[in-house]
Order: structure tokens, then C-alpha cells, then sequence
């Protein structure tokens, strides 16, 4: 038999003192049982018959666990890519405070709703760099979440062509302990302008391999400025630049590859939808094995209890002799 809960010092001076008060009162009783003239005997039984309930109940509350038993316990879980884009775009403030800063609290949320997944990071602007590779470690997927910024990638323009090549090639490669297409997700999270020329050959290589692509777009379609070190992003000609949220080309790419478009505005925020339809896709058996586990009958020794206490309650003491 084992136990849910063992005695510290404190339970043990909590049950000292009361064995002290409990014997007092057993003598007491005894004085009072000469007294009326009860039997000795009846009083001894009410004295077993209560130190049984109460001794059942301290029991029940130890959590007494027998029978042992075994259990089945799987892990499954799915790989994720996240491609993160780190184009000036997005200091754009359409959404507050920037679609960066916003992106970055969102993805802590996104990365505590798959703690049972493996999750890598994929940072690009016009090229694309391995920021954290797949890993449950979810300590230091956040600490990679907030060194996110502008600064890590040449800002040339956006090409998606080469984070969806990245991504395929680390969740079809050796890091990707999966062998299930079906569990592995790219997630491509930017304001939709691509100017690359690849886009199209990687996304058919996903369809190709079974990998969906889902998409979430960052911005709106009346856009803003974007914000720089020195003030406001402007052309060669001086005038400020702005940018706008191209959803039809990221809305195209999830589509084709059985995947899902979603977006971040300043009116509605899907990262919940995101979170659910990525948990609707059936994630893949990692380990299995069985453990040995004893379950707490502390039930049987609180309904026994309860009975004693109701036995006690029925029977009376005979104080007048007739």
C-alpha cells in the first residue's frame, strides 16, 4: 500500500494534542459512567466504536493507494515551422503599438497552446535564417521571440520562396523526428507583400508532401507609414512610404496547399482560430509505454467511517436503571 500524503511535524503535533484531549475525555466519560452507574462494557464499546471512525478517517485522508495497476501513456504531438517576417514593413503601426510588437505577443500565446508539439522559428526578409530549430524547449522559444526585430535580416524586400524551402527542408529532414506528413504544419506569418520569384515551385513542393501551409497576414488594407530609427520611411523622391496588408497572395498560398488563411487587423484578431484548426490536424505517436500506477482508495475507508458514525448515533447508553 502507498500513500497520497505522509505526516509532516505539524500533522503529528496536531494529532499529539488530540490524543492527549481524546484519553482526557475517555477518562472523563469513565467517571461520568460510575456515576449514572452505566456498564463498563457498553461504555468500552462506544470507545472502540469511535476511535475506529476516527482512525478510518485519518486514513482516508492519507490517501491509501493498492491494487496495483498499468497504464498506457502516449505522446503525440506534430511538428511546426513558424516563418516570422522581419521585412521593415513590419514597423508599420496600422497595428498598435507595430505589427511586429504585435506579432511577437501573439506567438507566446501560439507557442503555450502547442507545448506537447516541437516548434522551430524561421526569420526573413529577402533571405531566410534559422532563428531555433525544432524543440519542446518552450523557455527558449520565448527568449528567441523577444530578440525578434527588423535589425536581424538584410531588408532588401520579401521573398517567401525561401523560408517555405527552409521549412520543408528541416520538417522533411533528420531534425523531424515525424515520418507522418500529415503532423507536420508550416505557419508563414507576414504582411503579404512577395517579391519573390521561387514562391510558387516551394508551395507546390509542400502540396507535393503533404504539408499544409497556413498563413496569418499582419496589417490593413488602409496601411500606414513605416517606422524607422530617424522617423518615417521615405523613397528616393523623400516622400514617407506606406504599406498595406496583401492578404489575396497569402490567402492563395494556404488554399493551395489545404491550409488556412488568417489575419491580425486592427478590428479582429484570429489567433485563436489559428490555434484550433492547427489542433484539428491529428498529430503523430512519438512514444509510447507503460507505467505502473495505483489509484487512492480512500473512499472505501471514508464510507466505512460513515457507517461507524451512523451505528454510533443509533445506539444509546442505559443511564436509568429501572
Amino acid at each position: 500500500m502507498t500513500w497520497y500524503k505522509s505526516f509532516s511535524g505539524f500533522e503529528f503535533l496536531v494529532l499529539s494534542i488530540f490524543i492527549i484531549f481524546y484519553i482526557a475525555y475517555l477518562f472523563r466519560m469513565y467517571r461520568i459512567g460510575r456515576v449514572l452507574k452505566i456498564s463498563v462494557r457498553a461504555l468500552t464499546l462506544k470507545a472502540i466504536l469511535r476511535t475506529a471512525y476516527f482512525l478510518l478517517f485519518i486514513v482516508a485522508l492519507l490517501g491509501p493507494s493498492f491494487g496495483e495497476t498499468s497504464k498506457e501513456v502516449k505522446a503525440i504531438g506534430k511538428d511546426i515551422m513558424i516563418c516570422i517576417d522581419l521585412s521593415e514593413s513590419m514597423n508599420a503601426d496600422d497595428i498598435q503599438p507595430t505589427r511586429l510588437t504585435k506579432v511577437k505577443f501573439e506567438l507566446k500565446n501560439l507557442i503555450e497552446a502547442f507545448n506537447s508539439d516541437r516548434i522551430g522559428l524561421i526569420i526573413f526578409s529577402s533571405e531566410s535564417f534559422m532563428q531555433c530549430p525544432l524543440t519542446y524547449d518552450q523557455g527558449a522559444l520565448n527568449l528567441f521571440i523577444e530578440t525578434l526585430s527588423t535589425n536581424l535580416v538584410p531588408n532588401a524586400g520579401t521573398d517567401f520562396g525561401p523560408p517555405i524551402r527552409m521549412a520543408l527542408d528541416k520538417l522533411s529532414g533528420e531534425e523531424s523526428s515525424s515520418t507522418n506528413q500529415k503532423s507536420k504544419v508550416i505557419i508563414l506569418i507576414s504582411d503579404g507583400e512577395d517579391f519573390g520569384e521561387q514562391t510558387t515551385d516551394n508551395v507546390s513542393l509542400l502540396e507535393e508532401n503533404g504539408i499544409k501551409l497556413f498563413t496569418l497576414g499582419v496589417g490593413t488594407d488602409r496601411g500606414s507609414r513605416i517606422k524607422t530609427n530617424y522617423g518615417y520611411k521615405t523613397d528616393k523622391n523623400g516622400k514617407e512610404v506606406y504599406t498595406k496588408l496583401n492578404a489575396r497572395d497569402l490567402k492563395a498560398l494556404a488554399i493551395k496547399t489545404g491550409g488556412k488563411y488568417f489575419e491580425i487587423n486592427d478590428e479582429n484578431n484570429d489567433i485563436e482560430r489559428l490555434i484550433n484548426a492547427i489542433n484539428s490536424i491529428e498529430g503523430e505517436l512519438k512514444d509510447a509505454r507503460r507505467i505502473d500506477v495505483s489509484a487512492n482508495k480512500y473512499f472505501y475507508f471514508v464510507a466505512l467511517a460513515l457507517i461507524l458514525v451512523f451505528i454510533d448515533l443509533l445506539t444509546g447508553l442505559k443511564t436509568i436503571q429501572l
